[in-house]
């Protein structure tokens, strides 16, 4: 592992070897291998072609992400057409055995006995015909008529099928009141009642029956049995002190003649604590007709007899509460289970309240031969299987999406059958779900039928009422169930794809009848041991995964042909589990979360990237190895499979940010970029050298006409968009480590800087030779294109800290690196940007200067004009022409400028017309005044209109420099010679002032003035560091001291020390004294001058150096050199300075006047001075 101090090494030497843009600031010369060097032969249109189809692969590797998730919602609304979903291959051992032909007889005999022993009042959807019963049972069982007939000739001769009756007495409520206590003690009476004749039962409508009073009507009977089982007469318990009792008993009666017998309950109040049910297990049996009419009577004396001494008495008897009488013929196929109003005995009696049974008639026995050997559970479920198949196979539309709806006749017939055969509701649910489960494996229904089986089930679960054979075939059904749902997860890409919205509705359906199955009561009973459902279904999504991208590689067998081929091949079996994830991510895992709690999505991701890291891994190791070759060179398009296979791999790495945060610790494609670090490098060179050539090829061929609402031309649109691409190229591919970002960033901005100022110059040298033969107006607006266009990329390019997240490498590189890494990852990077605008600028003042120079000979001309003009014509008409020209070179620039370039070429006209109106001052000093108010008029008319009031060039940007200098030069010759003189030695006072150390040495000097006398003292004390002018290393210096300038003091005279041979540091001592009036001393350029020199008595003394003071500083009131005490001042220490006087304008201004006096020898004595300076 690298060390923090090797990592800092490495990039700090890299940005030492960083080049810097300032080292091309001249072209180099053209040499062939330069991808940039301009050439001005049209390129090879293969190369160009070439470089177009190169950015235009390149977009559509950069837009693949973008693309995908185009195609995954594309996919996601195609899926929202009505598309079957494809079929559920499974495997064989889930088809169920078909039924022989022998057993179909035997069940299609059950059927039959099931349609003539039907009983009960059908609902509306029952069918009521026999015949149309029989019919559909043909189809069903495709049975001749033949057949039918003898089966059922053998069923009408066999015996008629025993019926009972189950009752159920759950609760009363709103009962009489019969005790004191505001309450009763009620109880149920109930048994059934024999046949009755047509005529009873008109009478039964007059009066209401009641077992007390039924008694000389059964003793006619004849048909009646003589004896009555004890047992047909049932009581419940006794609730004590209520009006809404709860009984909830259960009851079952054997019926002799289900169509005509009644079924009979009395409620009654009981008065004492003997139990009724007791006083009716001690009568073995009533004995004749007449005891059939009075039995309840019996056991209510019965019980008094047993519970009280005064029981004889009637007054004992227990009150009436209410009957129901309901006959056997109009109870329903499927029961009754309601509330019936209970009836008095008779109009007299008064009742109330409700009372709530659940009646059902079932078989006892049934004479077939399949009821013998088989339970009636078995028998119905093959019933219903039969039924289903014949059903399923006649649905016409969408018979996948079937929800087990069966005609009338089937549901008649099963009806019946569940009925006769007494099966509960959980019986009838856990058949249901056994048969359509158990169907649902060959041939495919709506995942909803089930699992509202399963709720049914869930809903009417009771452990004890399943044991044995049930319980067994349930949880083989669970198991079977769930064996082919984890098949069917296993192949759920291929059975359950996105493109069909009905076959993800299904998918829905089925993991949430699965994940519903293993939190039932009913599966957690009896599959006790099948707790790791979660478990299976991981293991069928890993399984399930590992085959799909088994067959991905079998389909496009990325280990065959040249090491380019089988690098194209991963990237497409890259791109397809990208795919995979993408809708792992937004269609499966939201199914598999919400309906059985697993993470899908993690579960596939993380095993497609482990194969996929794994596979690109071994192919990326050929590649290095080859690229580590000798002579070994990268091609374009292997560079750009290679690049696609890092977006591709990138895109599938950008998914772990949908896992968990523990699961996207560690995983394979953690750290995948160092695989391509090396031919990284080389792809970038390749990216480079394109857009070189697209760069050259887009100056070729613009027109340099502006397009539509810009200013620029196509290649500076085409220039930009190139690097926007190479920009997205970095974007993509977001290199996490810092210093490869660094060097990999620094390269990049190297290109950029590279490319744009090869541009520019591309640009000018197109100019440059497209200048002749066009008129000055084309030329200006070729020009101006040119110029915006390199402001266009100047600008992209001060993009590129932003683009390219110079801060996150800078932040990348301090964490690495620390402070000092940081700062030289901002000199190397700000450094090229630097130079590379430097460049940029020097491209942009050399096409200014195309477009001065053509402007220079008119400039001229007008400039003439205003300076051969008499003083007769005034300045308007002087500057006219001038401005003129400007104003229309003026439109032309602010129609095709933008605001940046149009301030530089108007900043560069400024400084030109500057530079000419200075140069022709210059050369006509010494004239009349009036020139140079002409020429003052005229910048101050140029000023205003490069100013356009606050539109053009700002005030303070104009007035500076050249400005300056103009400035003075008009103002000083239109001075007079004394003003100029004046002016040189306030000059000289304030160059004074600005000296601290000179190589000149020094002189210390006392002055005070006496202001009634009118004089001024000057002491000269001592000078130091004098510089040495003699042969010896030493000098002879004296000092002249004289007031200036001389026709302010034309009495004054100049005065000087004596002569200190060989030093270098005289001490002088000496005192003179001057005449000063106020008037004089008043002025700001009056002064002192102190030359010192250097005596030599063979030739010109040797000029030291010179010194002033104001006197200013001495003579006015107020000063302490001005008062009684001036003597004892400090000193003041002059330092001495050596400055030509020919460098100063005011020189060369003063000796132009040839015809002053004054001027002349002032000029004069300047240059003795120079003169004496020289010959040194």
């Amino acid at each position: 592992m690298t060390t923090l101090l090797d990592l800092k090494s490495s990039v700090l030497r890299q940005v030492q070897r960083s080049q810097s843009l300032r080292s091309r600031r001249e072209p180099p010369p053209p040499t062939a291998s330069s991808p940039l060097t301009h050439c001005p032969d049209p390129l090879p249109r293969r190369i160009s072609e070439e470089s177009v189809e190169f950015f235009e692969r390149m977009n559509a590797i950069l837009q693949k992400q973008e693309n995908m998730m185009r195609a995954a919602q594309a996919e996601c609304q195609t899926g929202a057409c009505t598309v079957p979903p494809p079929q559920e291959h499974v495997d064989q051992a889930f088809i169920p055995d078909r039924i022989s032909r022998t057993e179909l007889d035997l069940l299609y005999e059950e059927a039959v006995y099931t349609v003539v022993n039907r009983v009960g009042v059908p609902s509306p959807e029952h069918v009521k015909s026999d015949d149309e019963l029989f019919a559909y049972l043909l189809k069903v069982f495709d049975m001749g008529e033949e057949e039918h007939e003898i089966i059922l000739q053998k069923v009408q001769e066999s015996k008629r099928a025993n019926f009972s009756l189950r009752v159920s007495v759950m609760k009363a409520k709103n009962l009489m009141a019969k005790d004191a206590n505001g309450y009763s003690d009620p109880y149920c009476m109930l048994g059934i009642l024999v046949g009755q004749s047509p005529r009873e039962t008109e009478e039964k409508k007059e009066r209401k029956f009641s077992f007390r009073k039924r008694k000389d009507k059964l003793e006619k009977r004849s048909s009646t049995k003589e004896v009555l089982p004890a047992r047909c007469i049932q009581v419940t318990e006794v609730k004590p002190e209520t009006l809404n009792p709860v009984w909830d008993e259960h009851f079952v009666f054997e019926i002799d003649d289900v169509h005509n017998d009644l079924l009979h309950l009395d409620i009654w109040d009981h008065d004492d604590d003997v139990s009724v049910a007791e006083a009716c297990k001690k009568l073995n049996e009533v004995s004749g007709l007449r005891g059939m009419g009075r039995y309840f009577k019996q056991i209510a004396k019965s019980v008094r007899a047993n519970g009280s001494a005064s029981s004889g008495s009637e007054e004992n008897v227990d009150d009436f509460l209410g009957c129901i009488n309901i006959p056997l013929n109009e109870i329903p196929v499927m029961g009754y289970d309601t509330w019936f109003k209970l009836e008095p005995r008779s109009s007299a009696s008064k009742v109330q309240g409700e009372c709530h049974l659940i009646l059902k008639l079932f078989t006892s026995q049934r004479d077939t031969a399949l009821s013998k050997k088989e339970t009636n559970v078995s028998i119905h479920k093959k019933l219903l299987s039969q039924i289903v198949e014949y059903e399923h196979a006649h649905v016409k539309r969408e018979p996948y999406n079937w929800n087990g709806q069966v005609s009338p006749p089937a549901w008649t017939v099963l009806t019946h059958h569940a009925v006769q055969t007494d099966l509960s509701p959980l019986q009838q649910a856990i058949i249901r779900w056994q048969c359509y489960s158990s169907h649902h494996r060959t041939q495919r229904v709506c995942y909803s039928l089930l699992l509202r089986l399963l709720r049914t089930i869930d809903a009417e679960w009771d452990p004890p009422a399943v044991r044995g054979d049930l319980e067994r075939q349930l949880s083989d059904s669970f198991r079977l169930y769930t064996e082919h749902c984890l098949c069917l997860m296993k192949n759920m890409r291929q059975v359950f794809p996105c493109t069909s919205a009905a076959a993800i509705t299904r998918y829905e359906l089925m993991l949430r009848g699965i994940g519903y199955m293993q939190n039932m009561r009913a599966f957690k009973t009896v599959c006790p041991l099948r707790n790791d459902l979660h478990l299976d279904i991981t293991t069928a999504i890993k399984k399930g995964t590992a085959e799909w991208y088994e067959s991905l590689i079998t389909r496009y067998k990325p280990e065959e042909g040249t090491l380019e081929e089988q690098l194209k091949k991963l990237v497409q079996v890259i791109d397809a589990a990208c795919a995979d994830v993408q809708r792992a991510q937004n269609i499966y895992n939201k199914l598999f979360y919400s309906a059985v709690k697993v993470d899908f999505f993690s579960i596939s991701y993380r095993l497609l990237e482990k194969q996929v890291a794994d596979d690109v891994n071994v192919a990326m190791e050929r590649v290095c190895g080859t690229l580590e070759q000798e002579s070994s060179r990268l091609s374009q398009t292997m560079g750009e499979t290679i690049f696609e296979l890092f977006v591709s791999l990138k895109i599938l790495k950008g998914f772990r940010e949908f896992l968990p945060l523990k699961d996207a610790k560690m995983l394979a494609l953690t750290g995948f970029h160092n695989w391509f670090k090396s031919s990284i490098h080389k792809w970038l060179q390749i990216v480079h050298d394109r857009s070189c050539d697209r760069i050259r090829k887009a100056v070729e061929t613009d027109k340099l006409g502006p397009l539509q609402q810009a200013k620029h031309s196509s290649s500076a649109v085409e220039v930009t968009a190139c690097f926007s691409q190479v920009r997205e190229i970095w974007v993509q591919l977001a290199w996490p480590d810092s210093a490869g970002a660094f060097i990999f960033v620094t390269r990049l901005t190297d290109n950029f800087c590279s490319e744009a100022v090869c541009y520019s110059e591309m640009i000018t040298h197109k100019i440059e030779r497209n200048q002749l033969g066009r008129d000055h107006k084309s030329f200006t607006v070729q020009l101006c294109i040119a110029l915006n266009n390199t402001e266009h990329v100047r600008v992209f390019l001060g993009h590129l800290p932003r683009d390219l997240d110079w801060q996150g490498v800078e932040r990348a590189m301090e964490e690495s690196c620390g402070v000092e890494g940081k700062e030289q990852v901002y000199k190397a990077l700000n450094g090229q940007l630097f130079n590379m605008d430097l460049d940029l600028q020097r491209e942009t003042k050399r096409l200014i200067t195309l477009l001065t120079d053509k402007m220079l000979p008119e400039l001229r001309r007008y400039i003439q004009h205003i300076s051969l003009s008499p003083d007769s014509i005034n300045n308007d008409d002087a500057v006219s022409p001038l401005m003129k020209y400007l104003q229309d070179t003026m439109v032309i620039l602010t129609e095709n400028l933008v605001k940046e370039n149009l301030t530089r070429v108007l900043q560069s006209m400024w400084e030109l017309l500057l530079r000419m109106i200075l140069d022709t001052v210059t050369e006509n000093r010494g004239v009349q005044v009036e020139f140079y108010n002409r020429f003052q008029y005229t910048v101050e008319t140029l000023l205003q209109f490069f100013h356009a009031r606050g539109e053009g060039l700002f005030l303070e940007d104009m007035k500076s420099g050249d400005y300056k200098v103009l400035d003075e030069e008009l103002r000083l010759n239109k001075c007079s010679s004394f003003e100029l003189i004046e002016q040189y030695y306030l000059e000289k006072i304030s160059h004074q002032k600005t000296l601290k150390h000179t190589r000149y040495g020094r002189i210390s000097v006392k002055c005070y003035y006496d202001a009634p006398e009118q004089r001024l003292t000057v002491e000269i004390l001592h000078a130091a560091d004098i510089i040495a002018l003699d042969a010896n290393g030493l000098s002879d210096p004296f000092v002249i001291v004289e007031l200036c300038p001389h026709h302010l003091f034309p009495m004054a005279k100049s005065q000087r020390t004596q002569v200190k041979l060989k030093t270098l540091h005289p001490v002088f001592d000496e005192l003179f004294y001057f005449h000063v009036s106020p008037e004089q001393y008043r002025h700001r350029f009056a002064c002192l001058t102190f030359t010192v020199m250097d005596y030599d008595w063979l030739s010109t003394n040797d000029f030291a150096g010179e010194a002033v003071a104001p006197l200013s500083d001495f003579c006015w009131p107020g000063r302490p050199n001005a008062s009684a005490a001036g003597k004892s001042v400090q000193p003041v220490i002059l330092h001495l300075s050596r400055s030509k006087p020919s460098e100063k304008p005011i020189m060369g201004m003063l000796e132009a006047r040839v015809g002053d006096r004054e001027a002349q020898e002032f000029v004069r004595r300047l240059k003795e001075i120079e003169k004496s300076m020289e010959e040194e």
